[in-house]
């Protein structure tokens, strides 16, 4: 059984900093792709950020520029490094992970529960 579990949501003033963690883990042979994606109310699913085993990043529109995502591969997790936040930040924030379970297994895409960010005076 594999699980992703997100980490580090919560409520932060404009203009402030958060990092979210996230760690896969079970029964995993091999983590490719993890990434973070978010939605906001009445709002379609985004891409945040996803990144590489080699370390290639790829940013939704904009994220760039004040978010910044690394991973740990012998750990299996990722994190994402939010600054300068602003109220439209606000969402339920997703970790996804595509994970092959054992060898020639196919890979397959795993979300976590999702942790709230609130940017708010």
């Amino acid at each position: 059984q594999v699980q992703v579990v997100e980490s580090g949501g919560g409520l932060v003033q404009p203009g402030g900093s958060l990092r979210l963690s996230c760690a896969a883990s079970g029964s995993i042979f091999m983590v490719d792709r993890m990434g973070w994606y978010r939605q906001a109310p009445g709002k379609q699913r985004e891409l945040v950020a996803i990144i590489m085993p080699n370390g290639r990043m790829i940013y939704g529109d904009s994220m760039e520029e004040r978010f910044s995502i690394s991973r740990h591969n012998a750990k299996n997790t990722v994190d994402l490094q939010m600054n300068s936040l602003k109220p439209d930040d606000t969402a339920v924030y997703y970790c996804k992970a595509q994970i092959t379970r054992y060898l020639f297994d196919e890979a397959q895409d795993y979300w976590g529960q999702g942790t709230q960010v609130t940017v708010s005076s």
